[in-house]
């Protein structure tokens, strides 16, 4: 058995997330993490989960802008302006005698001559109306009284907040699944490095005593180059182990939220988990889809989209509203500084709204909605089926690798004792350096299967409790507090 893939599945990245500033309130006092403990970091440091509670916030504040819309709305506003050229009046009075002359029926003959003789300024009769200033300020108000499609707004609003609730809950399944995947490579790089180290060990003991037994001239040459070569082919492997545990070192505290230098110990090994793999197989029940965090999302989207369905059906209701304001005006000569004079003014109304025809862009929105809802419906029924086969196929692989952990389990077993037997025959003589170096190989094989075939399981039931959504996040968030 070749020892590479068992290496490169432990050095395997999990995605990471960016890892957040150490919080030194997280990290436990303990020599050791344990599964739970580097779970509860992770979802109380992770920037990740910290970004989709404030994505709740944030709609938390969006539904309260909706419901500001119910309320009036007040302004205050000032206006001031500078009459440069004051607007002229005519006026044709006809039968007033010479004010019938006004504007219509040209000047009298004292005003044209005036006019000729440049004496008068405007002598066409036109008169100039209007002040140089003018002032304006009040307060302005509004409130729909009858709005349809801001109720639903406002409803809509709050199935965003349930959305992004559950997306909230989504990430930290995502994110367990991420921690346990990369805290069982960990394990996997740990004891694979453990499993090549006393391989070596066996390797350089036998090269040992050959060295010996030349010195004594009770070996050749090249039974001690042999076992020399056999001793440093393994030394590659132990660089590989150490990067591999290096690796998913690195990976699961990034997705712990901490700082790469941190100092991380973890507890426990993967054979522990072995005696618990038959009634986590037993008990699981995949028939049950309905805490999918994917579907429930899906759902929520639909619900939205049928809200927002009668979002646009409503464009077809009148609008009512209500406006009210407050006023007052100054209009003066000469210097803009003095000479006020303030008039009070108000005025209160309702606006009525009827749609009535808009070039069928109200129809064709609802069309447009009633095609997404049909479309999400395929979505939903090719989402479940996609789940369903994955949910199967990791069924298969945890009852597969449970029956391949008790085959691995009794291969250790009989490649130890395999290995004892032909290590004392070796000691009286009566068996070959190339017998014991076989059952040397044999037993790491057998070893690094064993551990293989336990990751294998745990990696399967992590993605199959993805898949199922029943990941206890409750208990883990609050296992730090």
């Amino acid at each position: 058995m070749d020892i590479k893939p068992v290496l490169l599945a432990a050095a395997i990245g999990i995605v990471p997330i960016h890892a957040a500033a150490q919080n030194p309130a997280l990290v436990f006092a303990t020599d050791s993490l344990s599964l739970d403990d580097c779970l509860s970091i992770a979802l109380n440091n992770s920037p990740t989960i910290k970004v989709a509670d404030m994505e709740v916030k944030r709609m938390d504040y969006s539904k309260k802008e909706i419901i500001g819309s119910f309320l009036p709305n007040i302004d205050f506003s000032a206006t001031y302006g500078r009459t440069l050229a004051k607007q002229v009046m005519y006026m044709n009075m006809d039968g007033f005698g010479d004010f019938g002359n006004m504007g219509g029926g040209g000047d009298s003959p004292e005003e044209q001559k005036l006019s000729r003789a440049g004496g008068k300024s405007g002598s066409d009769g036109g008169i100039k109306v209007g002040l140089d200033n003018s002032y304006s300020m009040g307060f302005q108000a509004s409130m729909p009284i009858i709005a349809p499609q801001l109720w639903q707004n406002l409803s809509l609003s709050e199935e965003q907040i349930y959305r992004n609730v559950e997306a909230a809950n989504q990430s930290r399944q995502q994110l367990v699944s991420q921690v346990k995947s990369a805290y069982y490579a960990l394990l996997l790089a740990i004891d694979s490095r453990k499993v090549i180290q006393e391989s070596y060990d066996m390797a350089a003991l036998t090269h040992d005593i050959y060295v010996k037994q030349h010195e004594l001239g009770a070996a050749s040459d090249y039974d001690v180059l042999r076992t020399s070569v056999a001793m440093k082919n393994v030394e590659p492997q132990i660089t590989q182990a150490d990067i591999a545990i290096k690796r998913a070192t690195l990976n699961l505290l990034l997705l712990m939220g901490l700082d790469g230098n941190y100092a991380l110990k973890i507890a426990g090994n993967l054979s522990e988990y072995e005696k618990d793999m038959y009634s986590t197989a037993l008990s699981t029940n995949p028939s049950d889809l309905s805490r999918n965090a994917d579907l429930k999302l899906l759902d929520i989207d639909t619900g939205m989209l049928n809200r927002n369905l009668k979002i646009q059906k409503l464009a077809y209701s009148p609008t009512l509203a209500l406006s009210a304001n407050y006023n007052w005006t100054s209009m003066s000569n000469g210097s803009p500084f003095k000479n006020f004079r303030w008039t009070p003014y108000s005025s209160i109304g309702l606006s009525l709204s009827i749609p009535i025809f808009s070039g069928g862009q109200r129809l064709n929105k609802v069309k447009q909605v009633e095609v997404q809802l049909a479309e999400m419906k395929l979505q939903r029924e090719n989402l479940q089926r996609s789940i369903e086969m994955q949910v199967s196929v990791a069924m298969d692989n945890m009852k597969l690798n449970v029956e391949q952990i008790a085959s691995s389990s009794e291969s250790v077993r009989q490649a130890d004792a395999a290995h004892t037997i032909m290590e004392q025959s070796f000691k009286i003589g009566a068996a070959s350096y190339l017998n014991l170096r076989d059952s040397e190989l044999a037993l790491t094989q057998a070893r690094l299967a064993y551990f293989q075939s336990i990751y294998n399981f745990l990696i399967a039931h992590t993605e199959l409790e993805l898949l199922l959504g029943n990941a206890p996040v409750d208990k883990y968030q609050h296992n730090n507090n």
